[in-house]
């Protein structure tokens, strides 16, 4: 009978040195959680090690474009060689160069505007609520881009983006989007056009010009230019579900020349 009490009081020492381990293990899960959470040494680990894989993926793909615009430079002198002597290539080869520069996909050179806006500048009487107002309403840059595009602008760009049949220009989080880039103003729009006509066109009165400057204050300054070079389209335009549209012609079928014959017209058969 005295030795139940010698059982129980061993019993007693395992479960506390269990719960010591087990607490340990807690204390320990605890101040890892702490440090990831309040930037310890893990995190910084991770965040060298990104920005390793980021220097490394800009590198990369500096390469691949450097080698993109060599393949071209090559093709560009392949082409030439081929098409010098004949005028039929070369009647192709300045048709493509059209639609090249209509799809944004070459670099391209010319008179026109360049359109810089910036915020308002802060008064005492308004000091500004710490939010851009051109970014809060960027929906004023689509318009802007519209009216040149209206004004007969060849090719546009916004802080180097070019405007493409899918450029977007929307507000992301803080950023504003333009061809899936973030920006911030100042926004420097460059448009190779008639300076005249786009100037006229964005600066009629109660046009988009007036707006941004009567409404929303913002700094619009417009610089007529003889030459603007605009940089291409640097992203990758894929089609998921657009085609090429080919008709297809109904077959043509020939008579039968001895189907009248055995139809006959009912002419020699009396």
């Amino acid at each position: 009978m005295e030795r139940k009490p010698k059982k129980s009081i061993g019993g007693a020492i395992v479960i506390g040195i269990l719960a010591v381990v087990v607490g340990l293990c807690i204390s320990v899960q605890i101040s890892s959680n702490q440090s990831d959470t309040v930037g310890g040494l893990i995190p910084s680990v991770q965040v060298n090690d990104l920005e390793t894989q980021l220097k490394n993926l800009r590198m990369e793909k500096e390469a691949a474009v450097q080698a993109l615009l060599d393949t071209e430079a090559r093709l560009a002198e392949i082409e030439a060689d081929r098409i010098s002597d004949d005028a039929f290539l070369q009647t192709l080869s300045s048709e493509l160069e059209k639609y090249k520069m209509s799809a944004g996909v070459v670099d391209v050179k010319g008179p026109g505007i360049v359109i810089t806006i910036d915020d308002p500048i802060p008064t005492e009487e308004n000091p500004g609520d710490g939010y851009s107002t051109i970014m809060v309403h960027s929906d004023l840059m689509l318009s802007l881009v519209n009216k040149l595009k209206e004004a007969g602008a060849e090719a546009i760009s916004i802080n180097g983006n070019r405007i493409v049949a899918n450029t977007e220009i929307s507000l992301a989080g803080s950023n504003v989007n333009i061809n899936g880039n973030p920006t911030a103003p100042p926004y420097i729009i460059s448009a190779i056009g008639d300076p005249e006509t786009m100037e006229s066109a964005i600066t009629i009165r109660y046009g988009i010009v007036e707006l941004m400057r009567g409404t929303y204050a913002l700094q619009v300054n417009i610089a007529k230019q003889e030459e603007i070079t605009i940089t291409r389209y640097s992203g990758i335009i894929t089609f998921r579900y657009a085609t090429p549209y080919a008709p297809v012609e109904a077959p043509v079928t020939e008579e039968d020349p001895s189907a009248e014959g055995e139809g006959g017209t009912g002419e020699g058969e009396e």
